[in-house]
């Protein structure tokens, strides 16, 4: 198969192209699939590489191969080409199952931009502002557009500003609040890249699981994932791998290689859902409601 998708380090990717692979993904998948089955798929269906899956946006948290992705979903969104549940899981609909041609494709994008462009336009009319059209019709994929995700941006470049051996400890409680027992920080072992060992009790039965956590900024390859399984041969049955960054696809891969050592994966997002349900350095704050009483004020 030829090449027809590159993730460089500046400017647009091809998001036609993108939409296209995302349908055929999902068509793979069976119809639904979580995003990172999706992007995944299509990285390995588009021969993405994974230097070109750790190219980072100008925030430094979000990988520009996944951000276009979530752009990609989100044209096909507005299209009515597919839809998603409130647990993340996207499904192709009647018009998606149908889809095929880039050109179709194309004009489902051409659409959407131009809805966009009018909607904006009808937004300065009402305002009265004269700020011209920005370039990019629609200015977050839908997936980034929450009011609060600059919080997982500030949460992972305070993780990664961190002391390695502070990160290795916060690691540990973290396995502790999530039911592990007997765990131990052996960081500063050189014990062949692992970083600690827990003990997860599971029912009537029990799991020595290692684990390795890395504040990185670049993805986490392949290489590293099979480095780690070399650490574990004869030692335990299940890794864990935590980090401040994301897998790559071949990374994702290979944790779940058949007949090897399984090796689960925790990555910056993951980790920041965590530390917050956990309540580990992360609070939630809800907002005051402020309600008129307008029967009070009537009989002041």
């Amino acid at each position: 198969m030829t090449k027809r998708l590159r993730i460089e380090a500046t400017g647009f990717p091809d998001l036609p192209v993108m939409m296209q692979a995302t349908l055929a993904a999902l068509r793979v998948l069976g119809g639904s699939a979580s995003i990172q089955e999706i992007d995944d798929t299509v990285a390995e269906a588009e021969q993405i590489s994974e230097d070109e899956q750790s190219h980072l946006m100008p925030d430094g948290y979000y990988r520009r191969y996944n951000y276009y992705m979530s752009w990609a979903r989100t044209y096909l969104k507005r299209g009515e080409a597919i839809q998603n549940s409130s647990r993340g899981v996207w499904a192709l609909t009647e018009l998606g199952e149908r889809l095929k041609s880039l050109g179709e494709i194309k004009a489902i994008y051409d659409t959407v931009n131009a809805q966009e462009r009018e909607r904006s336009r009808q937004k300065r009319l009402a305002k009265r502002d004269e700020k011209s059209t920005p370039e990019t019709p629609i200015s977050q994929p839908e997936e980034t557009s929450d009011d609060n995700i600059d919080w997982k941006s500030s949460l992972i470049a305070t993780l990664r500003s961190m002391e390695a051996s502070a990160f290795e400890r916060l690691s540990q409680r973290l396995l502790r609040e999530s039911g592990f027992i007997k765990v131990e920080v052996r960081g500063k072992s050189g014990d062949g890249g692992i970083d600690g060992v827990g003990v997860l009790r599971v029912g009537l039965v029990t799991f020595q699981v290692y684990f390795q956590c890395k504040k990185w900024s670049s993805s986490v390859g392949a290489k590293e994932i099979r480095d780690f399984r070399g650490a574990l041969q004869g030692r335990a049955d299940k890794g864990l791998f935590i980090t401040t960054a994301t897998f790559t696809a071949q990374a994702s891969e290979e944790a779940t290689r058949d007949g090897a050592i399984a090796i689960d994966l925790i990555d910056g997002d993951r980790l920041c859902e965590l530390l917050r349900e956990r309540e580990l350095g992360v609070r939630t704050v809800m907002k005051p409601e402020v309600s008129i009483d307008k029967e009070w004020f009537s009989k002041v």
